[in-house]
């Protein structure tokens, strides 16, 4: 595959204005070979038994980012002296200039830099082709456990990066700030509902963060396997995004949130790499809005715990009646 976004922060615009200097987020495997060769510190995001079957030479790693940097239940960031050992240990200094990877168009990579900015630190790029993408260059990759050296570390947050709660109920609606909701259509909509309501926050756009992919349906098509690769995961061209943006003003301030900050974090990178001036990740999103009874929201669903006992109940004894049948089939 040919390195589609190689020089595209130098080229793009939006609407003849230029991006911001130093606001390039998004690299190609070119970038990254260049930057191995300046001693850029990389950070693979992935899982360990994923980075030990094949990782970038000299990448760094912590386990699975998104898992280990925040609490299983809130998923809020851990403590800021949990972060600062995990890192450390795993010898991954904020203060440095960072390339994050991960699989091909996961937001993952998006986390990862948004957590090393959040803690600190100030030139983090992401490669969005991930391990996949330089792959299919030919490049050679390492295998094993990483070999971490650890380093002692002090982080100090940028709570500037991101909105609470509090700080979101006081944004809705203002006409100086407009909002991304990145989650699916059906989450918006208050079909799939994943906290105590379902629906949205007022005046919030929904632009799924699998928008910014050639193909939005990639994961599902391999699921099904439609596709036998992830290719569908690529960024769209640069007039395609600029397109699915169109509607949003640059020069505002825009929230982006989805179901935990995850999803969001992409979607915030790939704006940040538009142009857009000041953008900000509601880490909290909708699983701390929802559970919020008295925030205002559109398109107000219920979770019924009822019903879905219910639904449990009979898919246990389901599966308590295969188990019987089985048992005595081999019997």
């Amino acid at each position: 595959m040919k390195q589609q976004l190689r020089g595209w922060a130098l080229a793009l615009v939006w609407s003849g204005l230029p991006l911001l200097a130093g606001a390039q987020v998004i690299v190609d495997v070119a970038y990254v070979q260049e930057a191995l060769k300046r001693n850029v510190q990389v950070w693979d995001v992935r899982n360990d038994k994923d980075y030990a079957r094949g990782h970038l030479p000299g990448a760094l790693s912590a386990g699975d980012a998104a898992a280990v940097l925040r609490d299983a239940n809130a998923e809020d960031f851990v403590s800021t002296q949990e972060i600062e050992k995990i890192l450390g240990e795993a010898g991954i200094d904020p203060s440095r200039e960072t390339v994050v990877y991960g699989g091909r168009g996961t937001w993952n990579a998006y986390f990862g830099r948004y957590a090393l900015r959040y803690f600190g630190g100030s030139k983090v790029t992401v490669l969005h082709e991930g391990i996949e993408g330089w792959q299919a260059a030919g490049l050679p990759v390492a295998t094993g456990p990483a070999q971490a050296k650890p380093i002692k570390l002090t982080l100090k947050t940028n709570p500037a990066l991101m909105v609470s709660t509090q700080e979101m109920l006081e944004r809705a609606g203002r006409s100086d700030v407009q909002i991304v909701d990145a989650r699916t259509a059906p989450e918006f909509a208050g079909k799939d509902i994943r906290a105590l309501r379902g629906g949205h926050i007022p005046g919030a756009v929904n632009i799924p963060y699998e928008q910014n992919w050639t193909d939005p349906e990639t994961v599902q098509k391999l699921s099904r396997k439609q596709v036998s690769d992830s290719r569908g995961m690529s960024l769209k061209a640069a007039q395609d995004l600029k397109a699915l943006y169109a509607k949003l003003d640059p020069s505002k301030e825009t929230v982006v949130y989805c179901q935990s900050g995850a999803r969001a974090s992409e979607t915030a990178g790939v704006l940040e790499e538009l142009g857009f001036k000041n953008v900000k990740i509601y880490d909290a999103s909708w699983l701390a809005y929802g559970n919020k009874l008295d925030a205002p929201a559109n398109n107000v669903t219920v979770f019924n715990v009822g019903a879905l006992n219910s639904r449990i109940g009979a898919m246990q004894a389901r599966i308590d009646a295969l188990e019987k049948e089985l048992a005595a089939a081999k019997k």
